[in-house]
């Protein structure tokens, strides 16, 4: 199979034409006895389907009676791999193929090294149906798939990359499938890529992967408030080592600085930014009136400071901050058998001027809540039976409320945040976020989808479920005055 032997004879291009259409016609036999017989309590299927695969992959392997010939070069080498193939089967997977075929037995191809490295594997899955790859071959495999027009196999790589973003790699690979699914226009994998970025970019910021984000996902990320990281100081540690790598463009990197949510960094912190961080002394004109407006923020008393600025901002609203001061950790050991409550403390606020400042917040979990329509009611009949009930019908309910209430909370609502955490390839990573406001004391839909009664569940940690809750301050202007 490595080397070209020339032209087949025609007979024998004829006799693997008939053996393909032999094999596919007994697949179409095969669905239409099932079909004739399901009706009949004496019908039994008789399944051969792997002999049948092992017959197509030893085809492939050897050759035999094929009547088209694959030279796939890379620019890279003067060697040529050659493949012995079959018209009908590759014509049946790719029109493109098919087209190629039509006039000629013998193609070449050009490929990178990259892709040229999987097309023994890519040919195998035209002949199989199914081919294993890893997380670097994703994006080759998908080049080839979407090369050849061969669409199931490029709906099944898209898939794999959006369910293995968790898998643990070297280098890392969920930054490089974003910048791959926005050059192929794929929304709905970029969109898998920046959630996963956003929910776990602690880990992100500490990896090597960070190095290769581009200032356009940068940019993007910056913009979220679902970031879920230690603080606001974190984030700007890891944009000022990003900014002295990449050196971009004098008004690129002012943007990015600009997305820095200042105010949420303490005063004591951001003077010592400005002390020693050699980028902000660099770009200190184009983010001194951000700094300014971030240490009024913490001088002033937040009902005051919204009196004269505009509160109902992003640079004046949360991320997702796993800082003590913001949440807390719950992890709820064996959380099928019964309710659990819990309590903790948060600060008012961000601004300095509420720091001694505390609120205490109640939590309340149930694994197997009822809502009212499902649960039991009497019925008037003579048996007075009860409609039964069973406890899966019951669903997972988390219940935050404030333990107290007081006039500071003027002026704020407060945004609650749920982070599931799981464990995949041996890490543990943000699976879900659930998010709602004060009007709300209940999580919509709370693991809705999990089975919680399952101790293989994959929202169990070692038979426990690992919550981090999180308290959002959110301002609200209350009075204009004109400044």
């Amino acid at each position: 199979m490595a080397r070209l032997t020339g032209a087949r004879p025609v007979a024998a291009r004829r006799w693997g034409c008939a053996t393909a259409a032999v094999f596919l016609l007994l697949l179409t036999v095969q669905a239409a006895q099932k079909a004739d017989l399901s009706g009949d309590t004496t019908a039994a299927t008789i399944n051969h389907s792997l002999t049948l695969l092992q017959r197509l992959q030893e085809l492939l392997q050897h050759g035999n009676g094929s009547d088209s010939v694959l030279r796939v070069r890379t620019a890279a080498s003067d060697e040529a791999k050659v493949f012995h193939t079959h018209q009908l089967l590759l014509s049946l997977q790719s029109e493109v193929f098919e087209s190629l075929l039509r006039n000629q037995s013998v193609v070449t191809l050009h490929e990178p090294p990259e892709t040229a490295a999987l097309f023994e594997k890519f040919i195998r899955y035209l002949y199989c149906g199914g081919v294993s790859i890893l997380l670097h071959q994703a994006i080759p495999m998908h080049q080839l798939a979407s090369k050849y027009r061969v669409w199931g196999l490029q709906r099944g790589v898209a898939e794999y990359m959006k369910t293995h973003l968790a898998s643990e790699s070297s280098q890392g690979h969920v930054v490089g499938w974003y910048h791959y699914a926005v050059r192929i226009g794929d929304a709905a994998l970029q969109e898998s890529c920046l959630q996963f970025l956003a929910w776990n970019l602690s880990a992100v910021l500490g990896s090597a992967e960070w190095g290769s984000v581009s200032v356009e996902l940068l940019l993007l990320l910056l913009e979220r408030s679902d970031l879920v990281l230690h603080s606001e100081l974190e984030l700007y540690t890891a944009v000022e080592g990003w900014l002295g790598r990449q050196q971009p463009e004098g008004p690129m990197a002012e943007r990015v600085l600009r997305a820095i949510r200042y105010p949420m960094i303490a005063p004591s912190q951001l003077f010592r930014l400005q002390a020693q961080s050699a980028v902000l002394a660099r770009h200190y004109s184009a983010v001194q009136d951000l700094l300014f407006q971030a240490f009024q923020f913490h001088a002033a008393s937040p009902l005051h400071f919204a009196k004269y600025f505009d509160v109902n901002c992003s640079m004046f609203l949360p991320r997702n901050y796993l800082a003590p001061s913001w949440g807390s950790q719950w992890v709820i050991n064996n959380p099928a058998r019964d309710d659990r409550s819990t309590s903790f403390q948060t600060q008012l606020g961000p601004s300095s001027h509420d720091a001694g400042k505390r609120v205490t917040w109640n939590v309340l979990f149930s694994p197997r809540w009822l809502p009212i329509s499902l649960r039991p009611v009497y019925s008037d009949s003579v048996s007075g039976a009860v409609q039964p009930v069973r406890i899966e019908d019951g669903r997972p309910r988390l219940v935050i409320t404030p333990a107290m209430s007081s006039p500071d909370f003027a002026g704020v609502s407060f945004q609650k945040t749920v982070l599931v955490g799981v464990r995949q390839q041996g890490r543990v990573l943000v699976k879900h976020a659930y998010s709602f406001h004060q009007s709300s004391d209940e999580v919509a839909d709370f693991l809705a989808h999990a089975d919680l009664q399952k101790r293989t569940s994959e929202y169990l940690i070692d038979n426990s479920l690992h919550l981090h809750i999180i308290i959002k301050p959110v301002y609200h202007s209350l009075i204009k005055v004109k400044k």
